[in-house]
């Protein structure tokens, strides 16, 4: 995992196309309430690729679910927040306005294609009709030729056969540049892709995600990239967010978050890594399991697994707020001893013979 090369910036001085601010939803189970996101902000700008990353459950679908209000409610509330969208804040506009916005100008490719797709519909007749539905006027010849272009795009061979194929004739990675597909179908300006390469070799992985850096290139659609792998996001990502029991906990350019962690949840998940130059008698994990979101601990939610903590009350006791850190405006930690992460972070490195600080990677 390299972030020692800089990237181009695309989004340099743009203002935000997205705007979120404290995002709050819940989820009724039961006799209690799951709060899943918590008090989540960040900005999003055209053209760049936004990471999101932490352990299952640490509120990240639930937040970009919630951002086009794909939750149902009930059990699922929003219970506070704005997402800001061209002006609008799509957690109030009107549902028929909500869906011109969904699959048009912010389009999702979901996690799992082979569940996405309607089994008994071929793939062309799916993808035309996420055309048709924005464009009422199009006529059955220029859709068709729409979709075999998308089809071509996204690098699915012979387009005008696998038009009239079904979800089962197409294999997984396939299924995958297909639903691609159909979220670029209206060209939008916003692609919110959640664990895009899971359960993928790491053949097909490669090819997905070169193709949405393609994407990114040729439209400048922004996107909103979730997934487990550090690897990912180092390699395609401008920014991420680090989250952790529904709250983001670090976020910043992909390279200082990478290279010069601030928060103890990050430096866990990069000293997890798998090592393929140095033997190792066993992998790194962080102690202890993610916190019930029905009942989370108080003050900050890491402190049961967090080293740093030793015992002290105001950990215990008081929620961190999200403040620069590592020298940059842009670099964000909510950890109430962020100062001390240079002593902590060279004792891991003794650990895993990498040096964080340095930019080394696995």
């Amino acid at each position: 995992m390299d972030v020692t090369a800089d990237r181009p910036s695309l989004t340099k001085g743009a203002d935000p196309i997205l705007s979120v601010r404290n995002l709050e939803t819940t989820f009724a189970v039961r006799n209690s309430t799951i709060k899943a996101v918590r008090d989540v902000s960040f900005d999003l700008r055209p053209g760049e690729i936004l990471g999101v990353v932490g352990e299952s459950g640490s509120g990240k679908s639930a937040t970009v679910n919630s951002l086009l209000r794909l939750l149902p409610p009930p059990p699922t509330a929003v219970t506070t927040g704005s997402v800001v969208y061209g002006g609008e804040d799509l957690l109030t506009v009107p549902a028929r306005r909500l869906r011109a916005i969904r699959g048009k100008e912010i389009s999702m490719i979901f996690q799992d294609p082979s569940t996405s797709f309607n089994p008994v519909q071929t793939i062309g007749w799916q993808i035309a009709e996420a055309i048709k539905v924005h464009d009422r006027r199009i006529s059955r010849t220029a859709v068709r030729a729409r979709v075999i272009e998308l089809l071509t795009m996204v690098g699915v061979p012979s387009p005008q056969v696998r038009f009239g194929q079904f979800p089962h004739e197409y294999s997984g990675g396939m299924r995958q540049r297909a639903m691609i597909a159909m979220a670029l179908a209206n060209s939008p300006k916003i692609i919110i892709a959640d664990e895009p390469t899971t359960a993928l070799d790491v053949t097909i992985q490669a090819q997905i995600l070169d193709l949405l850096e393609k994407v990114r290139t040729e439209t400048q659609a922004a996107t909103i990239l979730i997934t487990h792998d550090l690897g990912i996001i180092a390699e395609v990502a401008d920014r991420v967010l680090v989250m952790y029991a529904g709250k983001i906990v670090e976020s910043g350019q992909v390279r200082e978050v990478f290279t010069d962690p601030q928060h103890p949840y990050t430096l866990g998940l990069l000293a997890s890594l798998p090592r393929i130059d140095t033997a190792m008698e066993e992998l790194l994990s962080i102690p202890g399991q993610p916190p019930s979101m029905s009942s989370p601990p108080s003050g900050c939610a890491f402190h049961v697994r967090c080293k740093l903590t030793q015992g002290r009350d105001r950990c215990r006791q008081e929620q961190p707020a999200l403040t620069a850190a590592g020298g940059s405006g842009s670099h964000l930690a909510a950890c109430h001893f962020s100062d001390e992460m240079e002593s902590e972070a060279i004792s891991i490195a003794a650990i895993v013979g990498t040096d964080v600080r340095a930019g080394t990677r696995p």
